[in-house]
Formats: C-alpha cells, sequence, structure tokens
C-alpha cells in the first residue's frame, strides 16, 4: 500500500513541477501477471519513477546502491518500495540470488540500470544472469528528457519510451558469448527507442503560463503532503520493518 502512496504521490510532484511527460508504446509493457526485468539506461534520478508508474499496477523490486541506504528516512522510504542494498565494488551471490528468487516466487518484478551508473553506455552482465535463472523476459525503456531539476521544473519535454521485451530463452549458456548476446541485443534496443524519442521531440510543447493558476496550489498541497509523509516516515522507521512490507517467498 505504501509503495502505491508513494509511487502516486511522487508522480502528482513530476506532474505539478512539469506537466509535459510523454509515454509512447506502453501496449508492450509486459502483462501485471508476468514477472520481467525492466530495465532502462540510468539518466536521471526519475526516469525509474516514470517507469514503475507506466507499468502500474505491477510493483517491483529494486537493485540500489548501498550508500543510497545511509540516511534514515530515505533508506525506510525505498526499503519499503522494495529496495535492496548491493555493494557494487563486491556484490556477492546475493546480488543475484534474491532478486532470482523474488522473480520465480515472488508477485514483482525487478527494476534494473545495466549500465550500472548514470551516463554510462556499458551493458553489465548482471541482467543476463538473473533474467536466465529466474526465466524471465527482458523489458527495454528509454527516458529522453531535462537532466537536471531546474529543466524539469521548467516543463522541458518527457518522452518515455517502450520497447519490444527481449526472450533470451534460446540463449543456452551464460557464458561469455551469451553474455555478450544478451548486452547486444538490450543495447539495440536502447538504441532504437533513443532514435524513435528524437523523432516524438521534434514537436516541441511549451508550458501555458495560465496552467500557474492551478499548479501554484496543487505544488503547494503537494509539498505539504510531502512533509507529512516525511514525518510519518520518519516515526514509522523506529517501528515499522520494510522487510514486513516485501512479502518473500
Amino acid at each position: 500500500m505504501f509503495y502505491a502512496y508513494l509511487r502516486g504521490l511522487v508522480v502528482f510532484l513530476l506532474w505539478v513541477f512539469n506537466g509535459n511527460a510523454h509515454y509512447h508504446n506502453e501496449e508492450k509493457i509486459l502483462p501485471a501477471d508476468e514477472n520481467y526485468i525492466f530495465v532502462a539506461p540510468h539518466r536521471t534520478f526519475w526516469d525509474p519513477i516514470y517507469m514503475a508508474f507506466a507499468a502500474r499496477p505491477k510493483q517491483f523490486i529494486f537493485m540500489a546502491k548501498k550508500e543510497l541506504f545511509t540516511n534514515r528516512i530515505f533508506s525506510w522510504w525505498i526499503r519499503m518500495c522494495g529496495a535492496f542494498p548491493i555493494d557494487r565494488e563486491n556484490p556477492g551471490q546475493e546480488a543475484i540470488k534474491y532478486p532470482v528468487n523474488m522473480l520465480k516466487k515472488g508477485d514483482r518484478s525487478l527494476v534494473m540500470f545495466p549500465s550500472g551508473s548514470r551516463h554510462s553506455q556499458d551493458v553489465k552482465g548482471g541482467v543476463a544472469v538473473i533474467a536466465k535463472m529466474a526465466k524471465v523476459r527482458i523489458m527495454p525503456a528509454a527516458y529522453t528528457g531535462p537532466m537536471t531539476l531546474g529543466g524539469l521544473m521548467s516543463g522541458e519535454r518527457v518522452d518515455m519510451n517502450f520497447g519490444n521485451p527481449i526472450d533470451i530463452s534460446d540463449i543456452r549458456r551464460m557464458n561469455d558469448a551469451g553474455i555478450a548476446e544478451v548486452a547486444s541485443r538490450i543495447q539495440a534496443e536502447f538504441d532504437r527507442l533513443d532514435t524513435e524519442n528524437d523523432t516524438y521531440r521534434t514537436a516541441k510543447m511549451k508550458r501555458n503560463p495560465l496552467t500557474l493558476l492551478y499548479r501554484i496550489p496543487l505544488g503547494i498541497i503537494a509539498l505539504v503532503a510531502v512533509f507529512f509523509t516525511l514525518l510519518f516516515s520518519f516515526i514509522a522507521s523506529f517501528v515499522w520493518d520494510p522487510a514486513r512490507t516485501v512479502k518473500k517467498p
């Protein structure tokens, strides 16, 4: 329940401060009763929010670097939303075993950014190994839009595009050649989606100044909601273990 609430709250904030988001090919997103790995190039802090919103009511678990779990409130938030910490220097077997187990036996899919860090072009092998072991498909997406908070709040156009699901059941072994083939398929789809996004952005849409008449009061309401959510989260972090929210199989 908190996952759906927080997803709705953040999407509402994005709409109030940007209001220029466009979703393309949503019909290609795999059905909610199928688990899959949702992948995209990691370009901003908010592209996973657009992904999760488009795939609703499906819920997800997320790989997140361990450094994001140092802040008490933010750590509680992301744990409640299914994030689990990964040591990028020494990921260990749990980085594979936990998401594979959740994909095979749970009801949540997995969001991963195979580039590992924002703006990187490299596609890592973790997606390939997890998808093969869990026997799930890979669902690619690509974000094109503002890279800074200022650009987002100025109403710069956002395009979230969804690609063709990638089936890797034909790849028998996840050796170097198998991982390279999966990486090639993912990167090819990322490149295609980016090219397609460029065609959508030929039509520029400027924000109507009159929208400020309702965006400003709605923004105030949203910020009040954020304040009380932060307050609630701080108190709840002392009494509620997020592990009780994400059902383990």
